[in-house]
């Protein structure tokens, strides 16, 4: 990544935005939600509710150029043609897009769009025999070649909908831990697949965040993040669960903030509960800031606010709730860093 493009990402947020999901149905009701509570970063809305197509899987599925799956019992499974379930994935992306457009006539800043990365729908997609295209390298290697070139041209979608707008890319890997640990389960259940190499899973993720001139930012709500294969790969941003930090991640995190990473806390918590004071949600970022040393005047600049994962599991009025107070609890941030 060259300086200036470095230095492009770091000032390409704004100071909160949703990690993707949220519950309900209605595309028109998600996207005014999301650009009533996120005037600076506001994000393409994911609503897993609907059914399949809808979820975070088969959503990317409908991007891939010249791959095609289904529905099975077991997950999503590779076709040799396009189906009723990739045509649905589709056509509710269009419908997302859509109202989308239609809440930021206008519009000029940072705009989040999610995609599955190359390794979470590698362990999670199914090859014509059941197995997880993780456990051939082959398939593999077309699923990152695939998935690059239907990000291509999603994100020029994107910027022809909405022409001010600055598309930022997160990939979401919640599986990555596992597949880098050889925890994915084979169709069995009885055995598990070899770890990938980590150069090979660098390799991937760098190629696929290389179809985007902007920032990319990488998400993954499962413990062990690995922020510095990450920052090596590209990614200007990593979005975790700031509740699943271990003090193993602390020194990982100190290092991705001083090479200019910025970091998306997850701190509202995702379910029915009763929200905190904003400065209370982010007391956690502020103490982790003193602990490694770092200075409190890089806080605002650092980091973005966002909720834990999982919001589409919420109420709506508390979906709404935690978005709004996202960007109090950001606000806050910025304006006592200490």
């Amino acid at each position: 990544m060259s300086d200036t493009k470095a230095e492009d990402d770091r000032v390409a947020f704004g100071p909160a935005t949703g990690v993707g999901s949220l519950p309900g149905g209605d595309a028109r009701e998600a996207a005014k939600t999301v650009t009533g509570s996120f005037e600076d970063f506001p994000f393409l809305a994911e609503l897993p509710a609907r059914g399949p197509g809808a979820d975070m899987i088969g959503r990317t599925i409908g991007l891939l150029v010249d791959l095609y799956a289904h529905v099975e019992p077991s997950g999503w499974r590779i076709s040799d043609r396009p189906g009723r379930d990739t045509k649905r994935a589709r056509s509710w992306m269009g419908e997302d897009l859509d109202a989308l457009e239609e809440f930021t006539q206008g519009y000029e800043g940072p705009l989040k769009v999610q995609a599955v990365g190359p390794w979470t729908l590698a362990a999670a997609l199914e090859l014509r025999g059941g197995e997880a295209a993780l456990g051939d390298a082959g398939a593999c290697r077309d699923l990152v070649g695939s998935l690059a070139e239907g990000l291509r041209t999603h994100l020029a979608e994107l910027r022809k909908r909405i022409p001010g707008a600055r598309p930022v890319l997160q990939l979401d890997e919640p599986s990555l831990t596992a597949v880098l640990r050889g925890h994915v389960r084979t169709a069995s259940g009885y055995r598990t697949h070899r770890a990938v190499d980590r150069q090979v899973v660098e390799s991937a993720l760098r190629e696929v965040i290389a179809v985007h001139d902007g920032p990319v930012v990488v998400h993954s709500c499962a413990p062990d993040v690995p922020f510095a294969l990450l920052r090596r790969a590209g990614a200007a941003g990593v979005s975790f669960d700031f509740g699943l930090l271990t003090e193993r991640d602390e020194e990982s995190i100190g290092e991705a903030v001083e090479a200019g990473t910025r970091l998306f806390a997850g701190v509202v918590p995702s379910t029915d509960t009763a929200l905190s004071d904003p400065g209370g949600s982010v007391m956690g970022v502020r103490t982790l800031w003193r602990r490694l040393g770092l200075n409190p005047g890089t806080l605002a600049e650092s980091v973005v606010v966002t909720p834990a994962c999982g919001l589409a599991g919420a109420s709506p009025a508390y979906a709404r709730a935690a978005l709004a107070h996202c960007v109090r609890a950001a606000r806050s941030l910025a304006d006592n860093p200490e």
